[in-house]
């Protein structure tokens, strides 16, 4: 004997997409420090949500703290450019001041000293920089113009990508160093020569990686043009 089919109720789009406006209402007059409309209490202090009446749940002046789902904090106030700007600038100084001091003993070939140091600044990046830019980032990727490889973090060939691109920018930074002296000795008729500090080769280093990022950064979008011209000519 053949079972029945059940038949289902029919629901409604009204009832399917049910939005419960009453707490919505409540949720915009407790944002606007007014009472709820259906006068329950519904209170946006941290104390009274916690439960637990400490010290933190106070200001400075003895009030009541509240929560403030809006508040920006002091990081997010400040511009992007700045923030991208000084994470890599400091991370260089920072590899300057612990591989090239620290080794340069040890590594006596200046070579070899340009290689590793590119090669621990590549590490660097891929296991520190990049993953705090993409941390400190909002849903508009506003890192990516910073990075040179700006890929997710799947992308595990990035990592050999760095390496190698690193080692070019430690090239490039001797090189600076480099001009740097002649500019210098020609200057003063002298033999003068700058030495290698994390402040300036920081500089250096910042100056060449935005350079190359920023022909990377050109070329991409030149292509992106032409491919968006050709599309809408056909």
């Amino acid at each position: 004997m053949a079972k029945k089919k059940k038949n289902f109720k029919e629901t409604t789009i009204e009832n399917f997409y049910d939005l419960k406006v009453d707490k919505m209402d409540e949720l915009v007059a407790a944002l606007k420090g007014e009472a709820p409309p259906d006068d329950n209490d519904l209170s946006m202090y941290i104390s009274d949500c916690t439960g637990v009446d400490d010290k933190n749940a106070y200001t400075r002046g003895g009030r009541k703290k509240e929560f403030d789902p809006y508040k920006v904090d002091f990081l997010g106030r400040i511009p992007t450019w700045i923030k991208a700007i000084f994470v890599k600038w400091w991370f260089a100084g920072a590899v300057c001041y612990f591989v090239m001091f620290g080794l340069q003993n040890f590594i006596g070939d200046p070579l070899d000293l340009i290689v590793f140091t590119g090669i621990i600044l590549g590490v660097v990046t891929e296991l520190l920089v990049n993953p705090l830019f993409r941390y400190m980032e909002r849903d508009n990727r506003e890192y990516d113009p910073y990075m040179m490889f700006p890929f997710p973090f799947k992308a595990y060939w990035t990592f050999f990508t760095n390496v190698l691109y690193y080692i070019v920018i430690a090239a490039c930074v001797n090189g600076m160093y480099l001009g740097l002296n002649i500019l210098i000795n020609s200057i003063n008729g002298s033999n003068g020569i700058t030495g290698v500090e994390p402040l300036l080769f920081g500089t250096f280093c910042l100056i060449a990686d935005m350079a190359f990022i920023g022909i990377k950064d050109l070329v991409v979008y030149l292509v992106k043009r032409n491919k968006k011209e050709k599309t809408a000519d056909v």
